[in-house]
């Protein structure tokens, strides 16, 4: 089953016709709505194509170390929990431990082994491109993994490799035929790592290294695969 990681372009062009051609759009009354409305409408769309990427991320790369856990490691896979998204408006976010989690940020914890992740984090970087969700998603899997690992085979730097995992788990699942790259994904990463800066914990230099060093890793999980991240 093939699934696509771009469907934005097709969204933002119908967008695009549909302000060119002027007026109102009429509802089934006949009636035009109002720009407001129509905001409101396009925020919509906008959060359910989300979510849909989001749920094709969170099978895709379940289903990629699933597959090919066996053949680079020893014991069992454990895949993680899904807390999912959490936001200052909706949600609360979970505690790890003792601590509740931050917003503007995405997490794998350890305590209960799950992955979360505020859902404005995710829409800031979606509107940079809808690649941004699948190497979130991609990312914390991959500190899930290294959490089941021996000590040994975990890097000191250890959010590039999760970085170099997310790419090893993208691709992969693109050779398995479950995921679709399109023209410009990775780009669209990088885009939205330059474009929101250190303005975010999950984007800080400091905490997971340069745009340039988390692009870098990320390809070599591409290019090389899992062993490519030890």
């Amino acid at each position: 089953m093939i699934r696509r990681l771009s469907t934005w372009g097709a969204l933002a062009a119908l967008c695009v016709a549909t302000m060119l051609a002027g007026g109102g759009v009429a509802n089934a009354s006949g009636s035009q709505s109002t720009p407001q409305s129509r905001s409101t409408s396009a925020q919509a769309r906008e959060m359910d194509d989300m979510r849909s990427d989001i749920n094709t991320a969170l099978y895709v790369v379940n289903r990629f170390w699933a597959t090919h856990w066996s053949r680079h490691f020893t014991g069992r896979y454990y895949p993680p929990n899904i807390f999912g998204g959490y936001s200052r408006s909706g949600k609360a976010a979970p505690y790890c431990g003792y601590k509740q989690l931050t917003y503007n940020n995405a997490y794998y914890c350890p305590n209960g082994h799950y992955i979360a992740w505020d859902t404005d984090l995710m829409r800031r970087g979606y509107r940079e491109g809808d690649a941004w969700v699948y190497d979130i998603i991609a990312h914390e899997w991959g500190h899930a993994v290294q959490a089941t690992l021996d000590e040994s085979l975990r890097s000191r730097a250890a959010e590039l490799q999760a970085d170099c995992l997310a790419g090893a788990a993208l691709y992969g699942a693109a050779a398995d035929g479950t995921l679709l790259f399109e023209d410009g994904d990775v780009e669209e990463i990088a885009d939205a790592y330059q474009a929101l800066g250190d303005r975010l914990p999950w984007t800080k230099p400091g905490d997971h290294g340069t745009p340039r060093q988390r692009i870098a890793a990320f390809n070599r999980g591409a290019d090389h695969g899992i062993n490519g991240c030890f």
